[in-house]
């Protein structure tokens, strides 16, 4: 039987630098942790923004820390459609000639005119992990999850690896529902010709 790893569902979220986060709750503000995600040092905090585009808004996003050198704003592509933007998919990171919006916190708004992004499902890996699966970094890859009643192999996964990940697959909402995923699922790299 292969290896496996779990797949994990990232919902929709922000990314902000130091500045942005004040300008949306104030000078001298800081992220409260709210609880710990799987990537060592990553947490989801209490704060929420709302994020608007040409039609409508989504409410209470999350927000998740620490702070990063760019905004960034992840959305499925179901949600960015429904309020109207054009976001790419794209890895985090890649945020040049992306979507567009405006996020408000309690205290401010801020128009972003690129960062909104509909995230490329990926593969972290620590590199004995990577060794073990016998992928390097930037390799894209097939996985194969089992899920009741609609099992299925996801194309174009990216994998990342650093010392300072733990290995875990992300696919968005989206991808979640389509596939029934269940918070405990695994997945397995299967090689296709």
């Amino acid at each position: 039987m292969s290896e496996k790893f779990i797949v994990e569902t990232s919902a929709r979220h922000v990314h902000l630098t130091k500045e942005a986060f004040e300008v949306l709750f104030g000078a001298g503000k800081e992220l409260t942790v709210k609880k710990m995600l799987s990537q060592p040092g990553q947490f989801a905090s209490e704060e929420r923004v709302t994020i608007v585009g040409p039609k409508k808004q989504l409410p209470n996003v999350s927000i998740l820390g620490p702070f990063r050198s760019a905004n960034q704003v992840e959305l499925s592509a179901t949600d960015a459609r429904s309020i109207g933007i054009a976001a790419p998919i794209r890895e985090s990171g890649d945020i040049a000639n992306s979507g567009a919006c405006t996020i408000i916190g309690p205290s401010g708004q801020l128009e972003i005119s690129e960062g909104v992004i509909v995230a490329k499902r990926h593969i972290h890996f620590t590199p004995e992990d990577a060794e073990k699966f016998g992928v390097k970094d930037k390799d894209v890859v097939w996985v194969k999850v089992d899920t009741d009643g609609r099992k299925a192999i996801l194309g174009d996964v990216v994998c990342r690896v650093s010392p300072s990940y733990a290995t875990a697959m992300h696919i968005d909402t989206d991808e979640s529902n389509a596939i029934s995923a269940s918070r405990d699922l695994m997945g397995e790299i299967v090689k296709l010709d």
